[in-house]
């Protein structure tokens, strides 16, 4: 069974940092499409970071690019989303998702309705 653990979400001042943690166990494959939707309140779930772990291509929403950065630590299998100069608009509830294939892209992101394995979320708050 696929678990996925997600971890590192909080409160922060805008300009600030927060490491999200999403460490994925029972998972067969050698290699798969991992990384974070976010959905605020009111509004439409988003994709903001990805990663094939196959060959470590990466994706980003246009709204991330220079401030997100997602890594994978194969030794433990986790990802990680390293967000930089947030801003109050990144508020939201971020989830970690999985898909056994490639990053199957809608837009240039990955979407969401090809991710079947989801965490179950972490708040992060950014404050003015």
């Amino acid at each position: 069974q696929v678990l996925l653990a997600e971890s590192g979400g909080g409160s922060v001042q805008a300009g600030g940092s927060l490491r999200l943690s999403c460490e994925v166990s029972g998972y067969t494959r050698n290699s798969y499409c991992g990384g974070w939707f976010r959905q605020a309140p009111g509004k439409e779930r988003e994709g903001v970071a990805f990663i094939y772990t196959y060959d470590g291509t990466t994706y980003y929403a246009t709204s991330v690019k220079g401030r997100f950065t997602i890594s994978q630590d194969n030794a433990n299998n986790t990802l990680y989303l390293q967000m930089n100069s947030l801003k109050p608009e990144d508020t939201a509830m971020y989830y970690c998702a999985v898909d056994a294939g490639t990053c199957t892209l809608v837009g240039g992101i990955p979407s969401a309705p090809y991710f079947n394995k989801w965490g179950q979320g972490t708040q992060v708050t950014v404050s003015s």
